[in-house]
């Protein structure tokens, strides 16, 4: 009866060893990083529109990585700003970054530029990022643009090297302040009429970083409207005036049909082959 007693305790105590040990290596495993690791450069950093989150940009990252990149971060901004990194840093080739918005419904396109300065900074001082490129849908366009004319060429951030905007609502959104075929451009892309969003980066244009390679994608119908069902081409298309002081190299790409919707952009696989054609991988 005594070893009995004897073998039973240490039955109990490796037992509670082992769920300790196996409870710390869980915790560990989704624990925010803060050790600094270099990943390589330049980084891709993804960015969501408005209510997307993860699911908005997993088919153009699985793509890339597909095409030789790897993703090695998730930054998730809380709505203070502050940025938790989670994933598996480490050098590769081609880094890809996922960045998720806690708050994905926040309109103040100021607010929004302000959480990629803080994703940007987090990349550059913690990840040894000098160069990035970004891609983003819808909304996550506006919150580039607002984080690149008032941060873009700051120190404390990586240099913008290139620029993929998928479906970028510029100056307006149909439904909300546009309406089909209700924006003219000029020959130098500048829209008529101009919303305060539009006009609030026109005034900021100067500040877009130097030299950015730019690829503009945006999505037509073809049922009359020249728009993916939410954005008018000529909002997508008014980015041109917005960079062009930069001397940044513009380019546009349209496309058509169902596979065009706004949504259905960033599951489209022509799309995610141009993307990664422009970016190298």
């Amino acid at each position: 009866m005594r070893k009995w007693w004897i073998w039973t305790g240490i039955i109990v105590v490796l037992a509670a060893i082992g769920g300790g040990l196996w409870w710390q290596n869980s915790q560990a495993a989704s624990q925010p990083i803060t050790a600094k690791t270099t990943i390589g450069n330049p980084a891709t950093v993804y960015l969501h529109g408005y209510s997307g989150g993860a699911g908005s940009t997993n088919t153009l990252i699985k793509n890339a990585e597909a095409d030789g990149a790897t993703k090695v971060l998730t930054a998730t901004v809380a709505p203070s700003g502050k940025v938790t990194w989670t994933g598996s840093p480490k050098k590769v080739n081609h880094p890809l970054v996922q960045v998720i918005f806690t708050n994905n419904r926040n309109p103040d396109y100021t607010v929004d530029g302000m959480w990629v300065h803080n994703v940007m900074q987090g990349l550059k001082k913690q990840y040894g990022v000098t160069d990035v490129n970004i891609v983003a849908h819808s909304m996550g366009n506006m919150a580039t643009m607002f984080y690149a004319t008032r941060y873009g060429k700051d120190k404390d951030v990586p240099n913008l090297r290139t620029y993929v905007a998928i479906a970028g609502h510029y100056d307006g959104i149909l439904g909300r302040d546009d309406q089909p075929n209700r924006i003219k451009l000029n020959a130098q892309g500048y829209p008529t009429p101009v919303d305060d969003s539009y006009a609030e980066l026109a005034r900021l244009r100067d500040k877009f970083p130097k030299g950015v390679r730019v690829l503009n994608i945006f999505g037509n119908l073809e049922d009359g409207t020249n728009s993916d069902g939410r954005v008018a081409n000529n909002s997508s298309r008014s980015l041109k005036y917005l960079v062009a002081p930069s001397k940044a190299s513009y380019r546009e790409q349209m496309f058509k049909g169902k596979d065009a919707q706004h949504s259905a952009l960033h599951e489209n696989a022509a799309v995610a082959k141009a993307v990664d054609d422009f970016l190298k991988f």
